[in-house]
């Protein structure tokens, strides 16, 4: 009986997801349709759209919880004996369930005080912001359950909700009696704020070394928003009420809907298709593989972002193609891949410019022409050294064959002619980011469902079971690094850090040169999309006290995060490849050092020359 319920439940939780993501997908596309043939919308689809997005951040991450796949700093799970690892394990389960149980309990405050209440289409906003209180403790909740213990050491997680709960009455207090509390809960806020205070920096060292053993780094930066807000004697209820911020913004949209497009092209035979379409169309060539691989790779990368899909979906066949079929060393196919998992960020439509643009502020149409020479010049500098290597390996070339090659473009032109349409709709003005986006989702799944039909519709719920959870990690990332950016910026930190830099450092060139160190090192310790909420605010106004243009900082922030990627430690594309590839994590990294080389030389290129960057912009 009990495991039925469980399995309802579970079932309205994906369903709900699921047609969140369908109505997110449609109405743009509905939207398109009535105003180019009927002059005419549908009333207040903005806000419909974004309160959808707000529902779908908080069941994506509810699911992600469930499978266990928020993402985290692996080091736990690479250089820890098991033994350890499942004492972390406890510890990490008990802080995020403390952290999410104060979060659950200030978002009712936050919906009962801070939303003036308005209607959404027919249904009132505080229905949709409900999402907020029930995901967050639900999430906690599985926290909980989720630690290694039995018998009846399994009520300390419990004990730390209760502890959350303690610690969230004054909040509670605030939603019960409004802002005249009893002044009980008004001493205890002060004590609490009081003790925040005190213990705020060995309390934010002890946050820090629980992101190293393994906690999910959204319940991290969650715990130092509460922390420092608390401590500084602020509401902590401004937390659920950036999650709300962040989470109805129109420009994270396509966040979730180009992930979905990523798993249709990584889960169908599209790669396949195109690996035999560029190898028709370059094998003839010295290196025309090579330019083959990084060119899918770059294709795949724009779509999927920093999620690794690109190495795990098309890994094994560029592998195979590469050292076993053309005998190109294992150690520079391996390298090259691993290099190229990430090279097409700085393409559209790549989700971390679109939020690059969101965090600044910035044209997200420039952004995406910043990118394009500096991206093909990354590109470029990859492809010239595997034509060196051939050359030097005297890798034996193919005869062209037209009629092959005809026959391969017909089998991919679907997929070939996808990031033209889009570029074109977007450039053009006819299409805004968001319905690019949801066309993109209805264009792909026609494609490879209904004429490859690669994709069964029974396996279309398999693809979304694989794709929400990558969704869930992103965005429940973005969402309490709103928070905490929050709080970074209201403290006038990155003000009062551009006057330190510029009485420190006088020279524009210098300072340059320590951003790109600096942006390398957060590179391989974060992923790219909390790097680009908590680091970019901060680095913002140092561009701006230097006369850096916006968009070129933008591009040297995203090229930095991408080469951090191939940067030990804890670069993220050295685990997938360890993983994916099946060799020693240090083995990887020398396999990677000459391809890492290159791109640090495109990083300075890139960094000290911004007509690369900015060109393309003065023509929109």
């Amino acid at each position: 009986m009990k495991e039925g319920i469980k399995r309802v439940l579970y079932g309205l939780e994906e369903g709900l997801c699921y047609f969140s993501l369908l109505c997110l997908a449609v109405l743009p596309v509905v939207e398109v349709i009535l105003r180019t043939f009927l002059k005419t919308g549908i009333p207040d689809s903005s806000g419909i759209l974004v309160h959808l997005l707000l529902a779908v951040g908080l069941l994506s991450g509810m699911i992600t919880t469930k499978n266990a796949e928020h993402l985290s700093i692996a080091l736990a799970q690479t250089f820890f004996k098991d033994k350890l690892k499942s004492s972390l394990r406890v510890i990490t389960c008990c802080l995020s369930a403390f952290v999410l149980t104060i979060i659950a309990w200030s978002s009712i405050s936050f919906i009962k005080i801070g939303l003036i209440g308005r209607m959404i289409g027919f249904i009132p906003d505080k229905v949709f912001a409900s999402i907020i209180p029930v995901g967050y403790g639900i999430i906690a909740l599985r926290f909980a359950r989720g630690a290694p213990l039995r018998g009846k050491a399994g009520i300390i997680p419990f004990l730390a909700i209760l502890l959350g709960t303690f610690f969230s009455l004054p909040v509670i207090a605030k939603a019960v009696w409004g802002f005249d509390v009893p002044p009980f809960f008004d001493s205890l806020f002060d004590t609490i704020s009081l003790l925040g205070y005190y213990v705020r920096t060995p309390a934010v060292c002890i946050l820090i070394l629980a992101a190293l053993a393994g906690t999910p780094l959204f319940v991290v930066m969650g715990g130092l928003a509460l922390l420092l807000i608390q401590a500084s004697w602020g509401e902590i209820d401004v937390v659920p009420n950036q999650v709300y911020i962040a989470l109805t913004q129109e420009s994270i949209i396509p966040i979730p809907l180009f992930t979905l497009v990523g798993f249709f092209l990584s889960e169908s035979k599209a790669g396949d298709r195109l690996v035999e379409t560029f190898r028709s169309l370059f094998s003839w060539m010295p290196g025309g593989m090579i330019i083959a691989a990084v060119a899918i790779c770059a294709f795949f990368t724009s779509f999927t972002g920093a999620s690794g899909v690109t190495i795990l979906a098309l890994g094994g066949i560029l592998f195979s193609i590469l050292s076993e079929h053309i005998k190109y060393p294992e150690k520079f196919s391996i390298g090259l891949l691993t290099s190229s998992g990430s090279i097409g960020l700085l393409f559209p439509p790549s989700l971390p410019i679109i939020l690059v643009g969101a965090t600044t502020m910035t044209n997200i149409m420039h952004l995406f022409l910043g990118g394009i020479i500096p991206g093909i010049i990354l590109v470029a500098a990859l492809i010239f050294f595997g034509i060196i290597i051939s050359v030097k390996f005297k890798i034996p070339v193919e005869p062209f064959h037209l009629r092959e090659a005809l026959r391969g473009l017909k089998k991919s032109a679907f997929e070939i002619i996808l990031p033209f349409l889009l570029i074109a709709g977007f450039f053009s003005g006819i299409l805004s980011l968001v319905e690019i986006a949801a066309v993109a989702l209805i264009y792909i799944f026609i494609v490879e469902v209904l004429i490859h039909r690669d994709i069964k519709l029974s396996g279309l719920l398999p693809l979304c079971r694989k794709a929400v959870p990558i969704m869930g990690g992103v965005l429940s990332i973005i969402a309490l690094s709103m928070a905490l950016s929050y709080y970074i910026v209201d403290t006038q930190a990155p003000d009062r850090l551009a006057q330190w830099m510029q009485a420190t450092v006088e020279s524009k060139y210098v300072f340059l040169l320590l951003l790109n160190l600096a942006l390398l090192v957060v590179g391989c310790l974060m992923d790219i999309f909390s790097a680009i909420l908590i680091v970019l605010p901060l680095v913002a106004p140092l561009g701006q006290a230097y006369g850096i243009d916006p968009v070129h900082l933008g591009i040297i922030f995203i090229i930095n995060l991408e080469v951090g990627f191939l940067t030990p430690p804890v670069g993220l594309n050295l685990f997938l490849a360890t993983y994916r590839f099946k060799k020693p994590f240090l083995e990887i990294c020398r396999y990677v050092f000459p391809f890492l080389f290159i791109q640090l030389a495109v990083v300075i290129l890139v960094t000290y020359v911004p007509w690369f960057s900015t060109y393309l912009t003065r023509f929109f």
